[in-house]
């Protein structure tokens, strides 16, 4: 591809007592004739701690340091205002990372990239999971899978699939196991990697997943070395505790629609499923609190009955009383308790969804999590939902974590109804309540968490310590746990030896496997620990997290690993972070909404934009008259960026699914973001390879402002603060305050000003409202970037830089309006074709056209990394 040869690329994973270690290495040579940029992409489990990486150039290694992340931060800046993109960890998807390096080589050179991460699998509904992303973007000669097993207590069972697998490569995958062994291989030859017989297109994209389980004698296993210990915890044949479980729905009206009818759809699914030995209520909440039944319900077949009507029946409209619904659900469940409606041996659970954020009744979020954790004080499970990308997400998750439970986002695509049944599968069987596992105190330093409120069949609870005499060999461990029939009460004991004599049998276990895995899983729970935390405990517990990572060299958000890289006859400091989903992006404090109108001047503004037209000209630099500068993303979504230095322009389009969220501008330095999340049409078109998409949510912010801008076909946001206001494109608006102008031109645009820092314009484009395939969408353009400063990147603001780029041996292409060139940008050689896109500014109906050069494949080459780079989870 663009003369770079991938001709070997192998990826080895070694599982030893549920601890993987996987080496992803990559080997490329340039077969051009002149130096080009190499990039090496790879996708990783969130899960995953990345913890080595080094390029190999011509023989000689570049290895890569792990830092803490502020004396990192100097290498950061001067390699994103530089403009280079080498090594960067991001979030691409829903269960992956991705890190991305690139480097320069001289031609007929060789690079070897190495690429090594480690995770602790973790038990679901039976097995253990082990997810591969597979994707060298083109054949491989030698490319390969390779995983070794060794636990223990034996394995027994061991399969491998993937996404991409085709009925002539099932034959590829080469599987054994036997006894505590166990090993898998995927060796696919050139031409059984070809999407058909003489394709140049690889058929390896998607996800390859090892999954396993072991043998299981004793409810748990030790296992002792070099002063650490690990202890695993699954009993088997227990039998199942009735659930009272609580749902908690959001119906307010922005969940009107595609994720209402999804809901409702899980729900009844979810209903099926539940035991009539359960007890089960739902809670909704919009402006006001309505409850199905006014105690929790035993779930005999008749009630089941008429919760299916009851589902069937729920509407979305009104506002967001968030605090309201908890409350309620909570006051059930204590009256449910205090009146023994249910079993004193059952498990308790609420389980709350919500697309947005509180808006009416108690809506400041530090209030609500205080309200909830002192009602609940410990006795129930909370886990939250969040739908979409409206919600807080970290208010959601510092509330269920302070009450024993977790928070999932549940993506709105077409399988989210899917997404929450999954979810509910998870803790739909819990077997055991108020699990503690004793150690002595006297042995064991620095413990890992040892009780947990709810133990589910098919999981695995993981306990790991350190003792306090390295020398340590042997020890007792008493458990508790309240079953469905009586408590579970007993004293296990395990010795080195018998750890040792297990590992006697096999040859490629990893150095000093459970030391690391108690420091993988201290440094996950201290992280996880830290989001609900304050002031100075929450700086202990950075400082220890910190100093385990470094220790450990493991890349987690507090640090960072530094790729010092040739670039020509001066080094390239290129820098790998680890994504804060979670921990940093989503700590904005929790908003309280007010909905007062400000008090305006409202008068009728001429919007004097500056616009490119036409020229009659057929010369390619067709509007030299008019060199302005200016960034826009408009229709289908058409990217332009125009190039004042050469009076040309260049264009590409992004092709991704509707609910995709892209980052189109961000400026770590000033503040400000905007974000844009796509739409579809109405339904989908038969007859399209592609199918349209456009932006129907724009996300624009100046956190520096503490200022938030929504737009949507529809409506216009604004937040400062704890203070929202709305108005529709109805309104013929001009506000000023702060540095910041606001007028919105009814029916046609709005234009935001950020005192001297930028400047932009959102096109409303209206269609006819019983059009049978399209609807309403957004543009954006930029007019004024020059007091961003040179870190901001993003989709549109990678290019507030000059860009420079050489069009060479223009020749006729497949459209002969049309010609076809050779683009030279970025050290990389593209064909791009001539073409015209829409400029909307002026003329929202018709729009100018605008000549420009065309990027193919979702400007690749053109835009730093690749488009999937640029998918962030929020809006904001």
């Amino acid at each position: 591809v663009n003369g770079i040869e991938i001709y070997s690329m192998k990826i080895d994973s070694k599982v030893t007592s549920r601890f993987a270690r996987n080496v992803i290495t990559s080997r490329a040579v340039n077969r051009g004739n002149v130096s080009k940029e190499v990039f090496f992409d790879v996708e990783l489990p969130k899960t995953a701690f990345i913890t080595n990486f080094s390029m190999t150039i011509d023989g000689v290694t570049y290895p890569g340091t792990i830092k803490e992340k502020e004396a990192a931060k100097k290498q950061y800046e001067k390699a994103v205002s530089r403009g280079q993109t080498a090594g960067l960890v991001k979030a691409s998807g829903r269960k992956t990372e991705k890190f991305t390096v690139s480097v320069n080589i001289k031609a007929a050179s060789k690079v070897t990239f190495e690429l090594t991460y480690e995770e602790l699998l973790k038990r679901q509904f039976g097995k253990y999971e082990m997810f591969i992303k597979v994707k060298p973007k083109q054949l491989v000669k030698d490319f390969e899978v390779e995983v070794d097993i060794f636990e223990p207590q034996g394995i027994t069972e061991l399969e491998a699939e993937g996404t991409f697998i085709t009925n002539e490569l099932q034959n590829t995958i080469k599987k054994t196991f036997s006894g505590k062994k166990g090993h898998i291989s995927f060796k696919p030859t050139l031409d059984q990697q070809r999407t058909c017989a003489n394709c140049s297109q690889s058929v390896l994209d998607g996800d390859f997943t090892v999954r396993y389980d072991v043998k299981r004698t004793t409810p748990d296993n030790l296992q002792i070395v070099n002063g650490y210990f690990v202890h695993f915890f699954a009993p088997t044949n227990l039998p199942k505790l009735s659930k009272n479980i609580i749902f908690v729905l959001d119906t307010s009206g922005s969940m009107h629609g595609r994720e209402m009818e999804q809901t409702k759809t899980a729900m009844l699914k979810i209903l099926d499923d539940i035991k009539e030995d359960d007890f089960f209520n739902f809670i909704l909440f919009d402006s006001e609190i309505s409850t199905w039944k006014e105690t929790l319900i035993r779930a005999t077949p008749e009630n089941l009955d008429e919760a299916r009507k009851f589902v069937k029946s729920i509407s979305a409209q009104g506002m967001t009383n968030l605090h309201g619904g908890l409350m309620r659900g909570i006051d059930i469940l204590n009256a449910a308790h205090e009146e023994s409606l249910v079993p004193r041996r059952s498990a308790s659970i609420i389980i709350m969804l919500t697309d947005g954020q509180p808006n009416v009744g108690v809506s400041n979020t530090q209030e609500i999590e205080k309200a909830v954790k002192k009602a609940i004080d410990g006795r129930y499970t909370l886990y939250n939902l969040g739908f979409g990308s409206g919600v807080d997400y970290g208010f959601l998750e510092r509330m269920a974590l302070e009450n024993k439970g977790l928070a999932r986002w549940i993506y709105p695509d077409s399988d989210a109804a899917l997404q929450l049944q999954g979810f509910y599968d998870e803790v739909s069987n819990p077997m055991l309540i108020d699990v503690e596992l004793n150690y002595p105190e006297n042995e064991i330093s620095d413990l890992t968490t040892n009780s947990f409120k709810h133990f589910y069949d098919g999981s695995e609870i993981v306990v790991a310590g350190r003792f306090v005499d390295s020398n340590q060999n042997h020890l007792s461990v008493d458990v508790r746990g309240e079953g469905a029939d009586n408590a579970l009460s007993y004293t296990t004991q395990q010795g080195a030896e018998e750890t040792a004599q297990a590992f006697q049998e096999q040859q490629y276990i990893f150095g000093e496997y459970i030391e690391r895995l108690w420091a993988y899983l201290t440094i996950e729970q201290l992280l996880e620990k830290r989001i609900t935390a304050t002031g100075e405990e929450k700086e202990n517990l950075t400082a220890q997290a910190l100093a385990l990572s470094l220790k450990y060299k493991f890349v987690t958000p507090l640090t960072s690993m530094v790729v010092t890289k040739p670039e020509e006859n001066d080094n390239e400091e290129g820098i790998a972070d680890k994504p804060t989903e979670g921990i940093d992006i989503f700590t904005t404090p929790g908003t309280c909404v007010v909905y007062a109108k400000l008090l305006l001047i409202v008068k009728l503004i001429s919007m004097k934009l500056s616009f490119i037209t036409k020229s009659s000209s057929t010369s390619y630099h067709s509007y030299a008259s008019q060199p302005t500068w200016y960034t826009s993303v408009d229709g289908d979504p058409h990217f332009i960026i125009s190039v004042p230095e050469k009076k040309d322009a260049i264009c590409f389009n992004i092709n991704e699914n509707p609910g995709t969220i892209l980052n189109l501008i961000n400026d770590p330095v000033t503040g400000i973001t905007v974000n844009g999340e796509l739409i579809g049409d109405k339904r989908a078109n038969s007859d399209a390879k592609i199918q349209n998409s456009y932006f129907g949510k724009l996300g624009i912010a100046n956190k520096h402002l503490d200022f938030k801008l929504t737009v949507t076909p529809e409506t216009i946001t604004i937040q400062n603060g704890d203070e929202k206001t709305g108005f529709t494109w109805l309104d013929t608006v001009t506000l000023q305050q702060a540095g910041l102008t606001l007028i919105i031109n009814r029916k046609k645009n709005l234009v935001l000003s950020m005192g001297s820092g930028a400047s932009f314009v959102v096109v409303l484009h209206q269609v006819w409202k019983k059009h049978p395939l399209h609807q309403d969408f957004l543009g954006l353009y930029t007019l004024k970037s020059d007091k961003l400063s040179e870190q901001t990147h993003g989709l549109l603001g990678q290019f507030f830089q000059p860009i420079d780029f050489t069009i060479l041996e223009i020749h006729p292409g497949s459209d002969p309006k049309k010609p076809d060139a050779t683009m030279i940008v970025k050290n990389n050689e593209l064909t791009v074709t001539r073409g015209w896109q829409k400029d909307y500014r002026r003329d929202p109906k018709h729009g100018v056209d605008i000549p420009c050069w065309f990027v193919h494949d979702n400007g690749a080459g053109l835009i730093d990394g690749v488009h999937t780079d640029y998918i962030v989870s929020s809006l904001f």
